[in-house]
Parts: structure tokens; C-alpha cells; sequence
């Protein structure tokens, strides 16, 4: 599975961005997609994720601020983020959980930073 993200820049505080990500090749063995971020010095925590059912799941730092969604048709994922702080700065990473037999796959990363 390829995953290729896009989306990210540079925002004011309080602005919006929306990510995508769009996946390629054994589509069928994913079971859930979701958005992973990590700032300088810390670690790859989770942003958000989706199942392939369309059931969310959203880190608390992030519950009503940030929207997870799938387009099953073009095999991409969305994350709408609206009221972004300068905390959300980080590189956020794509992941599809393909279970415990093909493991996870990533996508490069996409820069997200927020100006105060």
C-alpha cells in the first residue's frame, strides 16, 4: 500500500487546513486509515482515525476541532482541522492499519505549522 498525503502548510492560529491522503495498491487489506503527528522532540502520536465501517476516533486534543472522514470510492482520507493552535504544529503522517499479518504502511509526511 502507497500512501501519498497533501494538504499541509502554513496557518494562523485559529485558521483551517485540510489534509488528504490518497492510497494505491492492495486497498483491500487496510482496514482502518489514519492521521498521525509529530513535533520536534516528541513522539508520532495519534491524530485521528477511521475504520473502514466509517467509525471515527479522535485524540481529546483534538475532539471538536478536527473532522476524520473517508471517500471509499477514491480510497482517500480527509482531516479537516479548523481552530488550529500553535500546539497542532507538527509533521502529520498518514497510516493504514492492515492488521497483524501486512502490519501498517505510512505516507512521507506533510508539514503542518501554526503561526500565533
Amino acid at each position: 500500500v502507497q500512501l501519498v498525503e497533501s494538504g499541509g502548510g502554513l496557518v494562523q492560529a485559529g485558521g483551517s487546513l485540510r489534509l488528504s491522503c490518497a492510497a494505491s495498491g492492495d486497498i483491500a487489506s487496510i482496514n482502518a486509515l489514519g492521521w498521525y503527528r509529530q513535533a520536534p522532540g516528541k513522539q508520532r502520536e495519534l491524530v485521528a482515525e477511521i475504520t473502514s465501517a466509517g467509525r471515527p476516533n479522535y485524540a481529546d486534543s483534538v475532539k471538536g476541532r478536527f473532522t476524520i472522514s473517508r471517500d471509499n470510492a477514491k480510497n482517500t482520507v480527509f482531516l479537516q482541522m479548523n481552530n488550529l493552535k500553535p500546539e497542532d504544529t507538527a509533521v502529520y503522517y498518514c497510516q493504514a492499519d492492515r492488521g497483524w499479518i501486512y502490519g501498517e504502511s505510512w505516507g512521507q509526511g506533510t508539514q503542518v505549522t501554526v503561526s500565533s
